[in-house]
């Protein structure tokens, strides 16, 4: 896995995505440099505790995603309930309520998907537990543009059909448990 490159993270999560998150963004750096753009899936009826909760417990910045917002290294941004995220390559962010994907929305291909166009090879795709397929066609995205794809062990995943899905997609990618998906981010993104 070449780190040199590394611009930004995405990460999609769904089933499961509370544990594996948790022994992901708590343990990054307080000097941890890249966007951390992150997908789980959320009922559109629910409203979303996630960027609260992991803010209390992340030493970086964690908040939930606003339209037109822009993008600021050190800072995790979670797709708020019922809204798309995507990444413009003029740095922003920017919610749409575009239709479904995958019975999805947010949808992790769609954020991954425009995090290639904005990032190419500085990308970092990581799909984590997940009960579904969504996030297989984008991590393929993330490779295709040159970026690192990354996978949660599927035998270790509370719900392995997301990381499967992503592995099958995406046969080069490098399937790691949580402790070393977290060790690979803290040593990809630490400021000089």
């Amino acid at each position: 896995m070449t780190a040199t490159a590394a611009r930004a993270v995405v990460i999609g999560a769904s089933a499961g995505a509370l544990e594996a998150l948790s022994a992901i963004l708590p343990a990054l750096p307080a000097d941890f440099a890249l966007p951390i753009f992150i997908v789980v899936h959320i009922p559109p009826d629910k409203q979303s505790v996630l960027a609260t909760l992991f803010q209390a417990s992340s030493p970086i910045v964690v908040r939930e995603a606003e339209d037109k917002e822009p993008i600021r290294g050190g800072t995790a941004y979670f797709a708020p309930p019922d809204y798309h995220l995507l990444v413009e390559a003029d740095g922003h962010l920017s919610l749409s309520s575009d239709e479904l994907v995958l019975y999805s929305r947010p949808s992790i291909d769609v954020l991954f998907e425009s995090a290639s166009d904005a990032y190419g090879p500085g990308l970092v795709g990581v799909i984590l537990s997940g009960a579904n397929e969504d996030g297989a066609a984008g991590l393929r995205a993330v490779v295709d543009a040159g970026g690192t794809a990354v996978v949660q062990n599927p035998d270790r995943a509370f719900a392995p059909a997301m990381p499967e899905a992503a592995k099958a997609a995406c046969p080069e990618a490098n399937v790691l448990s949580l402790q070393d998906i977290a060790a690979y981010l803290q040593r990809i993104a630490c400021r000089p």
